[in-house]
């Protein structure tokens, strides 16, 4: 799945369009590689993402196409 869908259907990211932009700006990272809105994320990807004067990192535990909001609550789990 890319990483910029897997942001959205996580909800870690509000909006699409937003998680391309946050990919476009090098402030997604995955396995500390500088993501493109077309990164192919897989389970056990660490993703960072930085958030203004914050970050958070977390591991993907499951991708799903279609997320409710349980479910998008067990796509990722937070890494330390």
């Amino acid at each position: 799945m890319r990483i910029d869908k897997f942001l959205k259907k996580s909800r870690l990211i509000k909006r699409r369009t937003l998680a391309k932009d946050a990919c476009e700006q090098e402030r997604v990272f995955v396995n500390d590689k500088a993501a493109k809105p077309g990164t192919e994320v897989k389970i056990g990807d660490i993703i960072l993402i930085k958030f203004g004067n914050g970050e958070i990192k977390v591991r993907v535990l499951n991708l799903s196409e279609h997320s409710t909001k349980e479910i998008a609550a067990t796509m990722y789990e937070a890494v330390e």
